[in-house]
C-alpha cells in the first residue's frame, strides 16, 4: 500500500541510525530522503529525529511514530496473508529470531517442509543471542523468536517451552565416549570450551560451577557454536550444545554427545514465542504452530 511508502523510509532511518545509511539501502539520494523526512516532520509539528554528529536517533515524538509504523506495517502484512489464504494459496513473509542451535538442524527441515505445502510464503532467519531476538519481537523485525534460556522482556509471550539436557560434545575416540552420561566430576582434567556469556548453555553451566567444587579447565572460549561443535575433531576438547543443535546421530564430523547429569547441571529450555498482544499474519501464526508441534514431538 503506497501510503505506507513515506513510513517505511522513517523506519528504515530508525533502523539505519544514519540517513546516508538508510538512503544507500533504499537506492535513493540521501536529499531525496531527507525532504521526505523535514515533509513528515513539518506534518506532525515535531521532529522525528536528533541529528548527531554521527548520525541520528529517535526524538520522543519519532518513538511513538515509530511504534505506530511498525504496529501498521504487521497489520497490513497481516491482512494481505489473510486475504491470500482466502482464494486458496497461503502467502506471506515470516520472520525468525533464534538462537545458534536451531540453524544446523531444526529450522532447514522446518522451513523446507512448510515451503513445500506453501511455496509462496518467503522466510527471513535471522541469528539473535536471547537479548536480541527478544528485542527483535519488540520491534516487529522478527514474527517469532525461538531462544534457549531464559526469557527476561515482559513483552514477550510464550508459545511452548521445550526442555533440553546440555549435552557435552566430544571427539568419538575420548576417553569418556563410553559413558552414557557425565558427571561434572567426569570432565576435570580434561580441556573444556565453553559458549560466551550472553549464551543459555554457558548460563547453566556457570550456574554448576557454583554449586560444585570440580573445577573445570577452560581452555577455548567461543560465541559461534558452530565452531565449538567442529573444534572435538581436532582435539580432546569438551564443548557443550543442546540437542536441537546437534544431529540425530553419532559420528557425524566424528564427534559425539552425551548428555550431562542433571544433577550436576540444570535441565534448560527452549523457548518459542511471540510478542505479546501481537495477532500474527496466517503465515506465521500457521508456521509457528508446525514449529510448535516438532518441538514437543518425542
Amino acid at each position: 500500500m503506497r501510503y505506507l511508502t513515506s513510513l517505511g523510509y522513517i523506519d528504515a532511518i530508525a533502523r539505519a541510525g544514519s540517513i546516508r545509511k538508510a538512503a544507500e539501502q533504499l537506492s535513493i539520494t540521501s536529499s531525496a530522503l531527507n525532504r521526505r523526512l523535514l515533509a513528515m516532520e513539518e506534518e506532525l509539528g515535531a521532529p522525528v529525529f536528533e541529528r548527531l554528529p554521527r548520525g541520528v536517533r529517535l526524538s520522543p515524538a519519532g518513538e511513538l511514530l515509530i511504534q505506530l509504523i511498525r504496529t501498521q506495517v504487521s497489520d497490513v502484512e497481516k491482512l494481505k496473508s489473510q486475504i491470500a489464504d482466502l482464494v486458496g494459496e497461503r502467502r506471506g513473509h515470516v520472520a525468525v529470531a533464534c538462537s545458534q542451535a536451531l540453524l544446523p538442524y531444526v529450522l532447514p527441515e522446518q522451513i523446507a517442509r512448510y515451503r513445500r505445502d506453501h511455496p509462496a510464503v518467503t522466510f527471513g532467519v535471522h541469528l539473535r543471542d536471547r537479548a536480541a531476538a527478544e528485542q527483535a519481537l519488540v520491534d516487529h523485525s522478527a514474527d517469532i523468536a525461538v531462544v534457549f534460556e531464559p526469557i527476561r522482556l515482559s513483552e514477550v509471550q510464550v508459545l511452548s517451552s521445550v526442555p533440553q539436557t546440555v549435552c557435552a560434545v566430544l571427539p568419538v575416540d575420548h576417553p569418556l565416549a563410553a559413558k552414557q552420561t557425565l558427571r561434572l566430576r567426569d570432565l576435570s582434567g580434561y580441556p573444556i570450551g565453553l559458549p560466551t556469556t550472553p549464551y543459555g548453555v554457558r548460563h547453566l553451566i556457570d550456574i554448576a560451577r557454583q554449586r560444585s567444587t570440580v573445577e573445570l579447565s577452560i581452555t577455548v572460549e567461543s560465541d559461534s557454536f558452530e565452531f565449538l561443535r567442529h573444534y572435538p575433531s581436532q582435539e580432546p576438547l569438551v564443548t557443550f550444545q543442546i540437542p536441537a543443535g546437534l544431529p540425530s546421530k553419532d559420528g557425524v564430523d566424528g564427534i559425539i554427545s552425551r548428555p550431562l547429569d542433571v544433577r550436576d547441571v540444570p535441565t534448560g529450555n527452549l523457548y518459542l514465542c511471540q510478542l505479546r498482544g501481537r495477532t500474527l499474519p496466517v503465515a506465521a501464526a500457521k508456521f509457528a504452530m508446525q514449529l510448535e508441534k516438532s518441538l514437543l514431538e518425542p
